[in-house]
């Protein structure tokens, strides 16, 4: 497989290089040190310059003011972010947009995404479900009103007369930054059990918000839907629409604890090489330099099964697998390889590890949520079961 970038990719990760560079990790309390959520908002003037760099609208097409590019990108962009713990709802609001733009009503793409590019609208999804265990659309209904039901099928209905809609009812827990958003994509599922998306206004009639807070100090959300009204082209019920947001929000995640994991070790590189015992660095001593080539391993296999799943969200090619396999794969990679990077990092950092004035704390912390986001490796090894049950190889 060729891993090369073109230079469009290249050229959005020099941009967001840029960007990122003036971000200290540090730039919000301890998550350590402050109960509750770590800030009330957004790093509202990295998502301005996100936006005037115009990395917000990179994977959205030049109709809409975009740069046209492809998950790939967004994954590299990503990988940049977590390098510095960037608190903005950079995936969520990207892979929402992207999601609109491929699968939803155009004139509310029209509408929606040309401001979402400029960093007007703010777009996060709810892909915990209840508990986070169960499928997320599980966790709310979707029923039609305004229509007259056709068939004896499954309860579905012809397409929307004029003033129809659909009605929501239950709950998304742990949404990232719902209190920033202007509107969140919530998973819903018919009567008949098909999923769809609704792109619900965050101020719509019926939607309550509870505060909840993330490991790693972010302000979560759980959203409270009661007989909340969506128009029909704010409902997204086209086949394939969540799987397909789904697995990009999950390889998204893996990006992130690629680029965590390696600012991580490279912390521990320079630590190691500058801590001396006995008149040497302590990354001479092969006990610790066999434990940083281990990680640095993981990181690797973490990479290639991360760009493996961006290349087939990207691309829809097909393979012996559904592109589900690759994603499962990349997040059993990335949730083991990112726990085992900084495990093995507050070793080897000794006590100053734990020190709150250095960052590493910080960095474990964003490494336990990014490991157990859109679920851990047991489930997607479960999943990952699943398929090649249901798809022999061979």
């Amino acid at each position: 497989m060729d891993f090369t970038f073109t230079e469009e990719q290249q050229a959005a990760v020099e941009a967001a290089r840029a960007v990122f560079s003036d971000i200290a990790p540090d730039r919000a309390p301890s998550p350590a040190l402050t109960p509750g959520a770590v800030a009330e908002d957004i790093d509202r003037q990295l998502w301005h310059e996100l936006a005037r760099t115009d990395l917000l609208g990179l994977t959205l097409s030049p109709d809409h003011g975009g740069a046209g590019l492809d998950p790939i990108a967004l994954c590299l962009v990503l990988r940049e972010s977590a390098k510095v713990l960037a608190r903005v709802p950079l995936l969520e609001s990207c892979a929402v947009a992207m999601a609109i733009e491929r699968y939803g009503d155009r004139t509310l793409a029209a509408e929606l995404l040309p401001r979402a590019g400029r960093g007007e609208l703010i777009l996060t999804v709810g892909a915990n479900g209840r508990s986070g265990h169960d499928p997320a659309e599980l966790a709310v209904s979707a029923r039609p009103y305004g229509r007259a039901v056709t068939g004896a099928g499954d309860g579905e209905t012809d397409g929307p007369a004029e003033g129809s809609g659909w009605v929501l009812d239950g709950v998304q827990s742990a949404v990232p930054w719902a209190q920033a958003a202007d509107r969140i994509a919530v998973p819903a599922h018919t009567a008949g059990g098909r999923p769809v998306l609704a792109l619900v206004p965050r101020t719509r009639d019926g939607v309550t918000l509870a505060d909840q807070v993330s490991t790693n100090g972010e302000r979560l959300a759980e959203v409270r839907l009661e007989a909340v009204r969506v128009e029909a082209r704010e409902l997204i019920d086209a086949a394939g629409c969540w799987d397909w947001l789904r697995s990009l929000l999950t390889t998204g995640t893996c990006a992130l604890a690629l680029g965590l994991g390696e600012r991580v070790l490279a912390m521990t590189a320079e630590y190691t090489g500058k801590r001396e015992q006995f008149g040497f660095p302590i990354a001479t001593f092969q006990a610790v330099a066999v434990q940083a080539a281990d990680r640095y391993i993981d990181l690797r296999a973490m990479e290639a099964t991360l760009w493996q799943a961006a290349w087939r969200i990207s691309t829809d090619t097909g393979g012996p697998l559904p592109a589900a396999g690759d994603v499962a794969v990349a997040k059993i990679w990335a949730s083991d390889g990112v726990r085992r990077v900084v495990h093995t990092a507050q070793h080897l950092h000794g006590g100053f590890g734990a020190d709150t004035d250095y960052p590493l704390h910080r960095y474990h912390a964003w490494a336990k949520q990014i490991e157990l986001s859109l679920g851990p490796a047991a489930a997607h090894e479960e999943a990952l079961g699943d398929l090649l049950a249901a798809h022999p190889l061979g």
